[in-house]
């Protein structure tokens, strides 16, 4: 049998996605639940939020901000670098 290996990434990615999936079930059981016991309806609760693996939302100029300064560390880099050589 062969070997299987676990990426942590995946398996965090498909536990959020299972969670998200079991908060929507148990929304739609609760509200077949008050159908049922004649009551009306609660007001829709907000639903939790799994923070385990998920994926973080960024704005433009934070992602702006962060490119800028990757370019600007990689500038750094191949400047020594070249200055490195030059030197030798």
């Amino acid at each position: 049998m062969a070997r299987v290996s676990h990426d942590t990434g995946l398996l965090q990615a498909a536990l959020y996605g299972y969670q998200v999936e079991k908060e929507k079930i148990e929304a739609k059981i609760r509200e077949l639940q008050t159908m049922l016991s004649g009551r009306k309806a609660p007001a829709a609760a907000a639903p939790k939020t799994a923070k385990a693996g998920g994926k973080r939302q960024m704005s433009e100029t934070a992602r702006a901000r962060i490119a800028a300064a990757q370019k600007k560390r990689w500038a750094e880099f191949h400047k020594r670098k070249a200055s490195a050589q030059a030197g030798d």
